[in-house]
């Protein structure tokens, strides 16, 4: 089944944008334009326009047309329980992740993390800190506090590759779905030092316990994002890949 003309123009306008040929605050050709540019009708380029409102890619202005406001949003869905790894592989992204702290301690050192993940104070846990780069820019600081009898044996490497791909693909566990909630919090000496100056200085902070099939607590994570640059949803379920 041939595909609709509307979403060839949408998604091959909206490819420039996410790739950053069309610019943030760049105006768009007009409506005359494109139809002339794709040979299409006044009713087809109106609906790949609608497409791009819905998406957040542009806005339309009266008086400029349609505007380009897409700022390389990091757009982590709570809808599906999803990877860092994952989330930017799939919107074609060149991304890194640097580890800053990779060590075991017990729980007993981090009060509110012995709550979350309701274990006993000397359990011991990995606790990971990563920062996310996408496109060469900070975007997340990931901190992750995981249970080391539940995922034993990490190493520096599986926690700047994937931890979600080793525990589901090496240890065999299956990961089910994620309780989280959020806050805009205002940059301390840490995120401020990460991220640097940025207008206004606050981050939108995830909280998330995270389950196995059965139930099973194994992770409590605190994603820090710059809070201009993030958009959700609301429940978090694991889908396998």
């Amino acid at each position: 089944m041939t595909q609709k003309k509307f979403i060839t123009i949408y998604e091959t306008i909206r490819t420039d944008i996410i790739e950053s040929r069309i610019s943030y605050g760049t105006q768009l050709p007009s409506e005359h334009e494109l139809v002339e540019t794709y040979s299409a009708s006044r009713e087809t380029v109106r609906k790949a326009l609608n497409l791009l409102v819905r998406d957040g890619m542009i806005q339309k202005i009266r008086g400029k047309g349609s505007v380009v406001i897409y700022q390389g949003l990091t757009e982590f869905p709570f809808a599906d329980l999803t990877s860092f790894r994952e989330v930017q592989q799939g919107l074609g992204l060149r991304h890194e992740t640097d580890v800053k702290a990779f060590e075991k301690i017990t729980a007993g050192e981090v009060p509110k993390v012995q709550k979350a993940l309701n274990v006993r104070q000397g359990t011991v846990l990995w606790h990971i800190v990563r920062i996310r780069k996408i496109e060469d820019r900070v975007k997340i600081i990931d901190e992750d506090y995981l249970i080391e009898g539940i995922v034993p044996n990490l190493t520096m490497e599986i926690a700047k590759a994937s931890l979600y791909e080793y525990i589901e693909d090496i240890l065999g566990l299956e990961i089910s779905y994620s309780n989280k909630s959020i806050t805009f919090e205002g940059f301390g000496e840490r995120e401020q030092e990460i991220f640097g100056d940025v207008v206004p200085p606050y981050t939108a902070t995830v909280r998330g316990i995270v389950h196995l099939k059965d139930t099973t607590i194994f992770q409590y994570n605190v994603s820090k994002h710059l809070a201009t640059e993030f958009k959700f949803n609301d429940f978090s379920r694991r889908h396998k890949r």
